[in-house]
């Protein structure tokens, strides 16, 4: 039986979710394949209901028919415990955003990492990646410094705010890396690294619309560098301005964010998206948002 003669209706469970652009994207690429494909959100916010809720949903959207839910803040640790399988890379990120409901099992993966890396080859081909430089070791810095390792990178200096947290994801990457060294660097240092990196990659809020601003100055940036930003609300943050304006080669945030999308839906469907039609509506969305705005 072809998958393009089934329906797919899928989620996406977090907080403040209503406003996501995954949805449409989603939905844009089931029409032109020719699916039935409907993307709901599930705004727990709107719902009154906790984090802790993720599990009683994903047992409803079995109950309902759903062939999978997309899972982001603040659920995608708390999902865990409820799945029946997760890919090695989910389970060494101990996150998941992608869950598969298949013949009653859910089933974690995590296109987080994937749509980074994913990313990082269409939009930066043949960038040097011998030493990186990334700022913000939460969550999605997570997923990006896996993926960054993943794809070849020989020395990662993780910066962050919280000492702590920067300290414990050098050493558990190190663990999964033993052929590159990852160490946790405090943003005092970034003079002295940068000129020894071929890249930046940004991974906290600054830049966004309710944060803005620049997560390092802008001095330090080469023209031989590149840089890569995860916001991208807005697409042309403060930090991908700058750095385009030092001459250096930009990955922009909606990169990582139709990488994610592409991904889970070839997860969901067994079809091969296209990314690039993909991205083409990513933007004839966030440029609507901006003449809403």
């Amino acid at each position: 039986m072809s998958n393009r003669t089934e329906s797919y209706l899928v989620g996406l469970v977090g907080d403040g979710v209503m406003p996501s652009l995954t949805p449409p994207m989603h939905e844009r690429e089931g029409d032109v394949q020719g699916l039935r494909y409907l993307y709901r959100p599930i705004d727990l916010v709107e719902l009154g209901l906790p984090g802790e809720s993720v599990g009683e949903l994903l047992r409803s959207a079995r109950n309902l028919g759903f062939n999978g839910l997309n899972i982001t803040h603040p659920c995608k640790q708390l999902v865990l415990q409820h799945l029946d399988e997760v890919t090695p890379d989910a389970v060494r990120l101990g996150a998941v955003n992608t869950v598969v409901i298949d013949d009653g099992r859910f089933i974690g993966h995590n296109t987080d990492f994937s749509g980074f890396a994913a990313a990082l080859s269409s939009g930066l081909p043949g960038a040097q990646l011998d030493r990186v430089v990334q700022l913000g070791a939460g969550g999605a810095g997570s997923a990006v410094a896996y993926a960054l390792l993943t794809a070849g990178v020989r020395h990662l200096d993780l910066v962050d705010m919280d000492a702590a947290r920067s300290a414990a994801r050098a050493a558990e990457l190190a663990g999964f890396f033993p052929d590159s060294t990852v160490a946790a660097r405090t943003t005092a240092e970034l003079p002295q690294l940068m000129p020894l990196a071929d890249g930046l990659v940004h991974c906290t809020p600054v830049g966004m619309a309710a944060h803005p601003g620049v997560p390092l100055d802008l001095e330090l940036l080469e023209s031989r560098h590149w840089v890569a930003d995860i916001v991208y609300r807005p697409i042309d943050t403060e930090l991908v301005r700058g750095a385009r304006a030092k001459g250096c080669k930009v990955l922009d945030g909606g990169r990582m964010a139709v990488g994610q999308a592409a991904d889970a839906f070839r997860i969901f469907t067994g079809l091969e998206p296209d990314p690039d039609r993909m991205r083409s509506h990513f933007l004839e969305l966030v440029a609507a948002e901006g003449v809403a705005a």
